[in-house]
């Protein structure tokens, strides 16, 4: 009986790496279009994949982001000014990359861009807070794709939303991991609507990289910020040696956690546009694989204690 099972695990693996491995037979003249290529994943995925032959249509927030990433690179590669939050830039966005695609639809769009500060307590949070992350990170994702389902349809395109272990296992207060399980939220469904018009939908789920984003000065600039925004009697409730020591955690687990290589996020991206049949979820960083994705599968009450042990304890607890 065991002999059995063992042999159908075998062949189900040994079938599922076949499968994994299929590439389609080329990539020339599929367009891609990516957003947030200012910095980090998006500019070094827009430089690979415009190297393998994709004709990759890169959105920018600024002018000096998009004047760094066509400068010297290889391949066709074409850039536009982006601003996610805004309804009007996106809209001149889509209307570009319909007149570049043409007939030809589009064949991938990478929703990358987002945003991570501030992150800290939750009460230290305003409600604008929340809302600066839900509008780039999710919202904005949201818009940019529903005004390019038409040329992904005509292409049976794919989609590829970045996404975080953070949308799994939100482990911090702040706008940034509702607006990451939204962001999944969104591509699960999208996933299931499209799949009779032949559109695929794959979300990335890095851990913790070394970006723009995770810079430890910018992070510790934030907190401060934050904490220097508190009304008196909510400082007084947490302490001075709390907000010192949550510093020092944050500098551990960023210095701990955070890997240098970026590829390792691109190369999901990359297999999720080329392969034949993509993944439905990608784990990008051992991080994601060896401790936030087990972990998300943990029991609340488990998960819970541990990370509020590792936090300090604030100064004054209401009884």
């Amino acid at each position: 009986m065991w002999l059995y099972i063992l042999l159908v695990a075998l062949a189900w693996a040994l079938g599922w790496l076949v499968r994994d491995r299929q590439t389609l037979p080329s990539v020339k003249d599929k367009h891609v279009f990516i957003t947030g290529c200012d910095s980090g994943f998006g500019n070094l995925l827009a430089r690979r994949l415009a190297r393998r032959g994709y004709r990759v249509l890169a959105a920018c927030l600024t002018q000096d982001g998009a004047d760094g990433l066509q400068r010297g690179c290889p391949g066709h590669l074409r850039t536009i000014l982006l601003d996610v939050t805004r309804s009007d830039s996106v809209r001149r966005a889509a209307e570009w990359v319909r007149a570049e695609v043409g007939e030809k639809g589009l064949f991938g769009l990478v929703n990358n861009a987002g945003v991570t500060r501030p992150m800290g307590p939750t009460e230290w949070m305003g409600v604008e807070d929340y809302r600066r992350a839900l509008a780039v990170n999710a919202l904005g994702a949201v818009e940019v794709t529903l005004a390019l389902l038409g040329p992904l349809k005509r292409a049976r395109g794919r989609v590829v939303n970045t996404s975080s272990v953070l949308g799994r296992l939100p482990a911090a207060g702040g706008g940034y991991c509702p607006s990451k399980a939204c962001l999944e939220a969104f591509s699960d469904n999208l996933r299931r609507d499209m799949y009779h018009f032949g559109v695929k939908v794959s979300i990335v789920e890095p851990g913790f990289f070394k970006t723009p984003a995770t810079d430890l000065e910018s992070i510790e600039g934030s907190l401060r910020q934050l904490w220097g925004r508190l009304a008196p009697e909510t400082r007084l409730s947490y302490g001075e040696d709390f907000f010192h020591k949550y510093l020092k955690v944050q500098r551990l687990i960023m210095t701990a956690l955070c890997d240098g290589d970026l590829t390792k996020v691109t190369r999901c991206v990359e297999h999720a546009l080329g392969a034949r049949h993509p993944r439905t979820r990608y784990s990008a960083g051992w991080d994601a694989k060896l401790l936030w994705l087990p972990a998300s599968y943990l029991p609340a009450c488990l998960v819970d204690f541990v990370l509020a042990t590792i936090l300090p304890k604030p100064a004054h607890r209401v009884r």
